[in-house]
């Protein structure tokens, strides 16, 4: 089964330039070339009313390239947790006419996505293109805790430490894989650990 066969799957599209009055931009990593991108397709004065909010990573790459574009604002943000504040006001104060475009990774794209929901914004008002990591943030469904970034199958559970089959239902209410425990019949079996979301 792959992952276009999967219904609770989001699909993602490619940024391309909306009318409106306001257009915010929220990306992580890889996310930054979407927008780049996307930039070479927008009118000449698209980012005069634009902002910004990008988190680099560890690398840091490309916040030159969204510099050089000229936004209205430009923040950097170290996660997506300290974003988070601000998002919600913005959002909340937002007119009729935003956009709201999020680029690179399935985690910000699911988590920007179900704060602006939350917010009232219209789906029709946001665009989406993944860009950069397939890692996935998964929810553990007997600790309900939340594990950023998992790349292997099976995966431990960051916080109570059962070992779990990150299966590839999402739930977009939590913006996250499930992730259930794989030996629960008898702990002292551990099937090999491989990468599988790169």
């Amino acid at each position: 089964m792959t992952a276009k066969t999967i219904i609770s799957r989001p699909v993602y599209g490619t940024l391309s330039p909306q009318p409106g009055k306001h257009h915010l931009f929220i990306a992580d990593a890889e996310g930054a070339l979407a927008i780049a991108d996307m930039a070479g397709k927008a009118p000449p004065d698209f980012f005069d009313g634009a902002e910004i909010v990008f988190i680099p990573g560890h690398q840091g790459k490309h916040v030159a390239a969204l510099e050089a574009l000229k936004p209205a604002q430009f923040h950097i943000a170290p996660s997506f947790a300290s974003l988070l504040p601000r998002l919600k006001q913005t959002l909340t104060n937002a007119h009729m006419g935003l956009r709201l475009y999020l680029a690179g990774t399935e985690g910000l794209i699911g988590q920007a996505m179900q704060v602006a929901l939350e917010a009232g914004i219209d789906h029709t008002s946001i665009e989406t293109e993944h860009r950069g990591s397939l890692a996935r943030r998964m929810q553990c469904v007997h600790c309900k805790g939340i594990t950023e970034n998992v790349t292997t199958q099976p995966a431990t559970c960051s916080h109570c430490g059962l070992l779990l089959l990150v299966r590839d239902h999402y739930s977009r209410r939590l913006a996250a894989f499930q992730g259930v425990c794989i030996n629960a019949e008898d702990r002292s079996e551990s099937p090999p650990i491989e990468e599988a979301f790169r």
